[in-house]
């Protein structure tokens, strides 16, 4: 399969535009490293355009579905996955991924970010995990990261096992592993 990234992001029909252009452009430009885009499944907004753009641009596409969301199912996936459950989908999204990318996005996207970092935490893998903070969209989240390690909520550590990125080109490279200044 080569090299893989799992992407997490929004799925809601209200988002605005420039955020599924972003998806597109996360999409396009893992088809352009020749990695396998390995997504939550779904054929609607943010996870639909960046499996379209991937595959577009000639990439592999790997959806992962659990069954009660299988009405909104990525029909057009070189590969796709179902599972019994949101557990089990997240576990599987997380098995298939070298790297994982964190895109704008809501609850279900914040779930799956903390899901993939706390089993990083507790040794059950050594994957990249990046966070896509365009516009500020994860400024907030990762302010409050910041205050509770200084209250001793989070360790140096967990901080250090996230990148934060500004640009797909950033997050891309800190998905390869390459260094980043730009830390959680």
């Amino acid at each position: 399969m080569g090299y893989s990234v799992g992407v997490f992001c929004g799925s809601s029909p209200d988002i605005a535009p420039h955020y599924l252009r972003l998806a597109a452009g996360v999409g396009t430009a893992i088809a352009e490293r020749r990695w396998t885009l390995v997504s939550g499944g779904e054929h609607v907004s943010m996870m639909g355009a960046v499996a379209v753009a991937a595959r577009a641009g000639g990439g592999r596409t790997v959806g992962v579905v659990s069954r009660n969301l299988l009405h909104k199912a990525d029909r057009d996936a070189d590969e796709l996955v179902i599972t019994e459950s949101m557990s089990a989908r997240k576990a599987e999204l997380l098995a298939r991924s070298d790297a994982l990318l964190v895109l704008p996005g809501g609850v279900g996207t914040c779930d799956e970010f903390f899901e993939v970092w706390t089993a990083r935490m507790v040794g059950l893998h050594a994957k990249p995990i990046v966070v896509l903070d365009v516009d500020g969209f994860y400024t907030g989240l990762l302010a409050w990261l910041g205050d509770a390690h200084d209250h001793g909520f989070v360790r140096s550590s967990s901080l250090a096992a996230v990148t934060s990125a500004r640009t797909v080109a950033q997050a891309l490279d800190a998905c390869a592993g390459a260094p980043s200044s730009h830390a959680a």
